[in-house]
C-alpha cells in the first residue's frame, strides 16, 4: 500500500539473542520509495526467549537496477522489557555520498510515560505517518485493566499501540485491546441447561393436572410428547457444545451451523486506553457481536417480530378447532409469571416460617419481630399475586375439563351452594384459634377486591366461583392468626422483662413460674405455623394446575408452530444474554473503585444501548426482527453480584439461574473486591440493565430500502427505544446526583443530546448515522454499555468501532483534525479489527467491494487495500 518509487527495496529484520540466536523478519518491499513508512508492528510470541538484554539488529538493503544490492546495518542495545516500543529511525545516503536518501532514528518509548522533549527527537513527517508503535497478539502489557478479574473471563487478548499527535504539538499513547470472552459458550450452555429443566417440570406440571376428559388428555399428550422432542434436541445440542475444546467465539463463517444456533457470532471485547502528558488514563470499552438471530432456521418468512405477530393472529382461530379457551398474550405471559412467584414464593415462605419457630425458642423479641416482618411480606406478595383473576376463571375451565363434567353440574345443582373444602375446614379451625387469641371475628389484615370476569373466558354457573376466594383468603387469615398470637406472646415477654430483663423469650414461654396460658399460645403458635405452610402449600398447588392447564391451552391450540417459535427465541435470546452478560460483566470491573458509578447500579441500574447496522432489507429484516424481540426480552434479565469462593478463575464465572419469564445472572468478585462494594450491593440486591436498540443502516441494501422497499421497522425501533432512553434518564436524574456520572471534556448537556436524538429519530433523512453517533455519547454519558452488531460484527461493525473511537480521540483528547483520517485508516489498516477479521475467516480483507463502499456513509469507508471480494 505504500507508494512506489523505481530505484530502493527496503527490508526490516529483527534479530533475538539469547540465549539461542532468534530471528523475526519483517519485510516491506517499497520500491523506489524515498520515504519509506512502516506501518506493521512486531510482537514476540510468550515462548521466545525475550530478555532485558536483547539486542535488536535492523538491516536496510538499497537495491540498484533490481540486480545489485548493498547493505547498510545498524545494531542497537538497549534495556527493553515488554512495557517497552522502540521506534528506529535511521539517516541514509546514496552511494557516493552525494545526497540524503532516507532518515531513520532509534527513540525508546515507555508506555505511559511520554516526555515533553520527547517531539524533538523526531522529525515532524516522519512522526505524521509512523503511528503504529507497537503491537502483541497475546495481551502481554501488564496494567490493571488485565488484572486476575479481567483474565478470568476475558482471553486471548490482542493489543496495538498507536502513538498520535494531539492539538498542541504533543503525544497520546493509544492502546487498543481486542479479547475473547468466556460467556460466549457458558452462558448459552447454562441456559440449554435451564431450558431443559424447565421444560422437563413442564412436562411434569402436565401430568399433575389430573385426570381429564379424553378430549383434554389426547392433547395432553400431544404436547407433552412434543417437549420430549424439544428437550432431546437440547439435550444433544448440550452435548455437542461440551466437546468443543476451541476458540471461545463463534467466527461468522460457523453462523449457520445448527448445533451452534445459541452461541453468539463474533463476540469480543474491544477497550481503548488513551495515556496522555499529566492527565488521567481513560478507558473506553465497547462489546462487538453479530445480530442476535436464528440465522440456521433462516429469514424466508421474516424474523422473529413478524412471526409472532402472525401467531398471535392464527391462534385464536386454532383455539376454536381445537375447543380451547383463546388466552391473549398479556393472559398467557401473566400465566407464566404466576407460576415463576408461585415456584419462588412457596419455598421462601416454608422457610421463613420454620426460621420463625427456631427464632421463638432461642432468640429474644425483636430478632423474633424481624422473621415475622419477612414472612408478612412474602405472604403478602403470594396472595396478592392469587387474587388475579386468570387463576379463578382457569380452575374453573380446569373443572369443566374433568372427566364427567356434566353429572358432577347435574349432582351440584341439587345440593347444597355450600361446599366442604378442605382449605376451608382449616381457615375455619384457624380463625377460631385467632378468636381465643384477640376476641375479634375479623382478621387484621383481610381484604377481598370484588372479582372483573373477562368477557374472553366462559364462566360455568353451575361451579362455586366463590370457592377460589375462600381458599386464597384462607392464607391470610393463617397469617392473622400467626401476627395476633406473636403480639400476644410479645406482651408477656415485655411483661416477664421487667422483673428479669435477662430473660429470653424462651425463658418466658419455658418457664413454670409463668402461666399455663403462655406455654398453650407457644404450643399454638406451632399449630398455626404449620397450619400456614399447609395451607400456602394447598393454594400454591392450586394456583400451579390452574395455570399449567392455561398454558397447556396454548401449547395445544398451535403446538408445532408454538413451540418451534419458542425453540427460535430460545436461540435469539442465548445470544442476546451472553453479549450482555459479557458487556455487563466488563462495565462492573472497570467501575469497580468509581463510587458514583456503584451507587447508580444499585439505585436505578444500567442502560445497555445496542447499535445495529442493519439493513432493512432483504434476508436483514428478518435478522433485526430477531434481534428487536430479543434485546426486548433482556427486561426480564437481573444480575447480582456475589462474593467468589476463591479466586480461581472458575470461581469468578458468571452463572445463570431462573426461568424464561425471569433469570438471573450472578457475577462473583474475589473477597477484596467485594467487601468495598457498598452494602445494598454486598446485600444481594437485584440489579437492573435496561436494554434499547438503534438501528441505521448503511449498505447498498439500505439504499434500495430507502428509495423502493419499506424503512418503516427501523423508524418504529428508533422511535421507540428512543422513548425508553428519554425515560431511564429522567428516573436517573430524579435518583442520582449528576456527580456520579462521567465528566467529559465536550460540555453538550445530556438533555441537549437527548433532545437533539429525538429530532433526528423523527427526521426523514437517509442513512442518518447520527442517530447512532448521539445515541453512543449518551450512553457513555450515563455510564451504560456500549454494544456494536451487524450481520457478523466483522465488516461494517469494524468501521463504526474505529470511528468512535478516533472520534473520542478528536473530542475528548484533542487529536490533532488534521490526522483524524490518518488515525482512522491506520487503526482499520493495522488496529485490532483487521484482526478480528483475520480471525473470522483467515484473510485480512474486509468482505466490500468498490460498488458496495461508494453507498456507504464517508467515514465508514475502510482505506484502500484493506477490502476485496472474500468469503464472510
Amino acid at each position: 500500500d505504500a507508494p512506489e518509487h523505481s530505484g530502493m527495496l527496503a527490508d526490516c529484520c529483527w534479530f533475538i539473542h539469547r540465549p539461542h540466536p532468534l530471528t523475526l523478519c519483517l519485510f516491506s518491499s517499497l520500491q523506489g520509495s524515498r520515504d519509506p513508512m512502516f506501518l506493521t508492528g512486531v510482537s514476540f510470541p510468550p515462548d521466545w526467549p525475550v530478555y532485558s538484554e536483547t539486542l535488536i539488529k535492523l538491516s536496510v538493503y538499497g537495491e540498484n537496477n533490481g540486480h545489485q544490492q548493498t547493505t547498510l546495518s545498524f545494531m542497537f542495545k538497549q534495556d527493553v522489557d515488554l512495557c517497552v516500543c522502540v521506534v528506529v529511525s535511521m539517516c541514509f545516503r546514496t552511494a557516493d555520498d552525494s545526497a540524503t536518501v532516507g532518515t531513520v532514528v532509534v527513540s525508546r518509548m515507555k508506555m505511559g510515560e511520554i516526555e515533553d522533549g520527547e517531539v524533538d527527537h523526531f522529525t515532524t513527517d516522519m512522526h505524521q505517518k509512523c503511528t503504529l508503535v507497537y503491537e502483541s497478539s497475546h495481551g502481554s502489557v501488564n496494567d490493571k485493566d488485565n488484572g486476575p478479574i479481567m483474565n478470568a473471563v476475558f482471553k486471548n487478548a490482542v493489543c496495538k499501540v498507536y502513538r498520535f499527535q494531539t492539538v498542541d504539538s504533543k503525544w497520546m499513547l493509544v492502546r487498543e485491546q481486542m479479547a475473547e470472552c468466556t460467556l460466549s459458550f457458558s452462558i448459552p450452555k447454562q441456559l440449554i441447561a435451564l431450558y431443559i429443566q424447565e421444560d422437563t417440570c413442564r412436562i411434569q406440571e402436565l401430568k399433575d393436572l389430573g385426570e381429564l376428559s379424553p378430549h383434554w388428555d389426547n392433547l395432553r399428550k400431544d404436547v407433552i410428547s412434543r417437549y420430549d422432542q424439544i428437550i432431546k434436541e437440547y439435550q444433544d445440542t448440550l452435548a455437542e457444545l461440551e466437546k468443543l475444546t476451541g476458540p471461545l467465539f463463534k467466527p461468522s463463517c460457523s453462523k449457520g451451523q445448527k448445533y451452534l444456533e445459541f452461541i453468539p457470532i463474533n463476540l469480543h471485547t474491544q477497550r481503548m486506553r488513551v495515556m496522555c502528558p499529566r492527565k488521567t488514563d481513560s478507558f473506553y470499552d465497547v462489546v462487538t457481536v453479530g445480530a442476535p438471530a436464528a440465522h440456521s432456521q433462516g429469514f424466508k418468512n421474516g424474523g422473529l417480530q413478524k412471526l409472532l405477530s402472525k401467531y398471535e393472529s392464527e391462534k385464536k382461530s386454532h383455539s376454536t378447532a381445537y375447543q380451547c379457551i383463546y388466552y391473549p398474550p398479556e393472559q398467557t405471559a401473566k400465566a407464566r409469571e404466576i407460576l415463576c412467584v408461585v415456584s419462588q414464593l412457596q419455598p421462601h415462605i416454608s422457610a421463613l416460617a420454620d426460621q420463625l419457630l427456631q427464632t421463638a425458642q432461642q432468640s429474644s423479641s425483636q430478632p423474633l419481630r424481624d422473621v415475622l416482618k419477612s414472612l408478612e411480606e412474602k405472604t403478602e406478595q403470594f396472595v396478592h399475586a392469587l387474587k388475579d383473576e386468570l387463576v379463578k376463571s382457569a380452575l374453573l375451565a380446569l373443572h369443566a375439563a374433568r372427566p364427567g363434567y356434566v353429572s358432577k353440574c347435574q349432582s351440584s345443582a341439587q345440593s347444597s351452594p355450600a361446599r366442604a373444602d378442605p382449605h376451608l375446614s382449616t381457615a375455619e379451625k384457624q380463625h377460631s384459634v385467632c378468636n381465643n387469641v384477640d376476641g375479634s371475628q375479623t382478621p387484621r389484615r383481610e381484604s377481598r377486591e370484588s372479582p372483573v370476569h373477562s368477557d374472553s373466558i366462559p364462566h360455568h354457573k353451575e361451579y362455586d366461583e366463590e370457592e377460589w376466594d375462600r381458599v386464597w383468603v384462607s392464607v391470610a387469615k393463617s397469617l392473622n392468626c400467626v401476627i395476633a398470637l406473636v403480639d400476644k406472646l410479645q406482651e408477656q415477654d415485655n411483661n416477664n422483662q421487667e422483673s428479669a430483663p435477662s430473660h429470653t423469650l424462651a425463658d418466658v414461654i419455658t418457664s413454670h413460674k409463668l402461666p399455663v396460658a403462655t406455654v398453650v399460645w407457644w404450643d399454638e403458635l406451632a399449630v398455626l405455623v404449620q397450619s400456614l405452610k399447609k395451607c400456602v402449600a394447598e393454594v400454591a398447588e392450586r394456583a400451579r394446575r390452574s395455570v399449567s392447564f392455561v398454558l397447556l391451552q396454548e401449547a395445544a391450540c398451535s403446538m408445532a408452530q408454538g413451540l418451534q417459535l419458542q425453540q427460535r427465541r430460545d436461540a435469539v435470546f442465548s445470544q442476546a444474554l451472553a453479549a450482555l452478560a459479557c458487556g455487563f460483566a466488563m462495565r462492573l470491573y472497570a467501575g469497580l473503585e468509581d463510587k458514583g458509578f456503584l451507587r447508580q447500579l444499585h439505585a436505578i441500574g444500567l442502560v445497555a444501548q445496542f447499535e445495529s447496522l442493519l439493513s432493512t432489507y432483504s434476508e436483514e429484516i428478518g435478522m433485526l426482527e430477531d434481534m428487536e424481540v430479543g434485546i426486548s426480552d433482556l427486561h426480564r434479565v437481573t444480575f447480582r453480584i456475589t462474593e467468589a469462593a476463591s479466586e480461581e478463575a472458575v470461581s469468578l464465572q458468571p452463572t445463570v439461574s431462573g426461568r424464561r419469564d425471569h433469570y438471573t445472572v450472578e457475577v462473583p468478585l474475589p473477597h477484596h473486591a467485594f467487601q468495598a462494594l457498598p452494602e445494598e450491593l454486598r446485600e444481594g440486591k437485584l440489579l437492573r440493565v435496561l436494554p434499547v436498540l438503534f438501528n441505521v443502516g448503511i449498505n447498498e441494501q439500505q439504499t434500495i430500502a430507502e428509495r423502493f422497499g419499506d424503512i418503516s421497522l427501523q423508524e418504529r425501533i428508533n422511535q421507540k427505544n428512543f422513548e425508553i432512553l428519554e425515560g431511564y434518564y429522567k428516573s436517573l436524574t430524579d435518583t442520582v446526583p449528576s456527580e456520579c456520572l462521567p465528566c467529559f471534556q465536550t460540555q453538550t448537556d445530556i438533555k441537549e443530546l437527548l433532545d437533539t436524538l429525538g429530532q433526528n429519530v423523527v427526521t426523514k433523512k437517509r442513512k442518518n448515522v447520527e442517530i447512532l453517533w448521539l445515541a453512543g455519547m449518551i450512553c457513555r454519558r450515563m455510564n451504560g454499555i456500549r454494544l456494536t452488531s451487524c450481520k457478523s460484527a466483522k465488516d461494517r461493525t469494524s468501521m463504526s468501532v474505529t470511528l468512535e473511537q478516533c472520534s473520542l480521540l478528536r473530542d475528548e483528547h484533542q487529536l490533532n483534525k488534521d490526522y483524524f483520517v490518518r488515525a482512522l485508516d491506520c487503526m482499520r489498516r493495522e488496529g485490532c479489527r483487521i484482526e478480528n477479521v483475520q480471525k473470522n475467516i483467515k484473510c485480512r480483507k474486509y468482505a466490500f467491494n468498490m460498488l458496495q463502499l461508494m453507498a456507504f456513509p464517508k467515514y465508514y469507508r475502510p482505506p484502500e487495500g484493506t477490502y476485496g471480494k472474500v468469503d464472510s
